[in-house]
């Protein structure tokens, strides 16, 4: 046929072809989250936790090195850029529903308010400072064309983060979102991301800046220009326009969710060019709206779905291309992550019980805590994938933290089932969170 060779005619027919191979990957990707988060939830596990291992499987961890031409087919010899730019999308939507889920305020018990800041102190101090001695222990071994105080930083944060939004669930799931101890867990989590996230924007900018003082210093007054405009003026403006438009049977109005989405979105690029990464911009937009908790409700409900069931697997897909536990071959890779393992796991769980034992409560209660504390997955991940994005973190050092962000998630359930028993909680299946 006449002009079926045409230059247009062959645009058109790749970007065919793209489409197609990306919607094969997502129809992938999604399936296979959903399949292992309902049968990590039938195990008693958190389903997100499902979800991450289906991320490592499609990788070269089990698909890959089993089937790797099909691996190679399927994915490519690395992710497709829809695939990369819908996954930093999805981190961007998902740290606005992380920020606006911030609350700070539910705490009734004057030794839960004293205990949360001792909590939070110790639970990101310790195992920081854990993180950066292992950095600098492990750094001539598999990081010596790093700088050891980047790399050092880098696994101090990693090892310090909590994951609120994996925490929130899993306490909902155990019936403890209401109870004393979860309450102070997830506030003492909060302040520990909020930390986290500061010390992480602040690394990253000390890194991408070389450490040339000026241009550090320069960044770094940008981004404390960025927090000063944020409090004084765009949060009373958010909350101006809110007032404005108020929710409309409890649902958000399409012309306010389209001014949602741009703020959310030049946040993105406001952080991205303080050198702090897109995503941060999302969590300063939930931040600056987390107050109206009608509209966070209303965000959840019609969009808080879609990013969790859509966006998140493909998050967890890119992990899991970059994640190969089979390249862990020798007995010092094997070491290093047990080391890694073991001591983040300590560094979180010991200082936290003793705290919160200090702050009044028992033992028991005070490891029930620990145990919450020490989940990371989620945010665990995103840390990883930005030390990894920016070289910062080696390849084999990202495996096995992580496989430390797995094991300290995937060993939350069965010890809150021992912790309950013992300080005389009712224990049962967890319900779908």
């Amino acid at each position: 046929m006449h002009g079926v060779n045409t230059p247009l005619a062959t645009s058109a027919g790749r970007t065919e072809l793209l489409l197609v191979s990306v919607l094969v990957q997502l129809i992938i990707m999604v399936g296979a989250a959903r399949l292992m988060n309902i049968l990590f939830h039938r195990l008693g596990q958190p389903g997100v936790v499902g979800e991450i291992v289906a991320g490592l499987m499609l990788g070269p961890s089990l698909l890959g090195h089993f089937f790797p031409g099909l691996t190679t087919q399927l994915f490519g010899a690395k992710p497709a850029t829809a695939i990369v730019i819908l996954s930093q999308l999805g981190l961007i939507l998902l740290m606005f529903q992380i920020g606006m889920g911030f609350e700070f305020g539910r705490l009734r018990q004057a030794r839960a308010r004293k205990a949360v800041l001792a909590v939070s102190a110790v639970s990101i101090t310790v195992p920081f400072g854990c993180g950066i001695v292992l950095g600098y222990a492990s750094h001539g071994v598999y990081a010596s064309g790093i700088s050891p105080l980047v790399y050092g930083l880098f696994c101090g944060v990693a090892m310090a983060i909590t994951a609120v939004p994996i925490l929130g669930r899993i306490l909902v799931a155990y019936g403890l979102a209401q109870h004393e101890l979860g309450v102070m867990a997830i506030s003492a989590a909060a302040l520990n991301d909020v930390a986290g996230w500061i010390l992480l924007g602040i690394i990253s900018a000390l890194a991408t800046a070389g450490f040339v003082p000026a241009a550090t210093g320069l960044q770094l007054a940008g981004i404390a220009l960025f927090a000063l405009i944020s409090v004084f003026i765009l949060r009373p403006l958010a909350a101006a326009v809110l007032r404005a438009m108020p929710l409309q049977d409890g649902e958000i109005s399409p012309s306010l969710m389209t001014i949602a989405l741009i703020f959310v979105f030049a946040l993105g690029i406001c952080t991205f060019k303080l050198g702090i990464f897109g995503i941060f911009g999302g969590f300063v937009a939930g931040l600056l709206v987390h107050h109206d908790t009608a509209f966070a409700a209303a965000w959840r409900r019609q969009v808080g779905g879609f990013v969790m069931i859509f966006f998140l697997p493909i998050f967890f897909t890119f992990t899991g291309l970059h994640t190969n536990v089979l390249g862990l071959t020798s007995v010092t890779d094997w070491s290093w992550t047990l080391v890694f393992v073991v001591i983040s796991i300590a560094s979180k769980i010991v200082p936290v019980t003793a705290v919160t034992a200090l702050c009044g409560y028992t033992p028991w209660e005070g490891l029930l805590t620990g145990v919450l504390m020490n989940t990371r997955a989620l945010m665990e991940l995103i840390v990883l994938n930005i030390g990894l994005e920016t070289g910062f973190l080696p390849q084999k050092v990202f495996t096995m933290l992580v496989i430390m962000a797995v094991v300290t998630t995937v060993m939350t359930g069965p010890l809150l089932t021992l912790t309950l028993a013992r300080i005389g909680l009712a224990v049962s299946k967890p319900v779908e969170a």
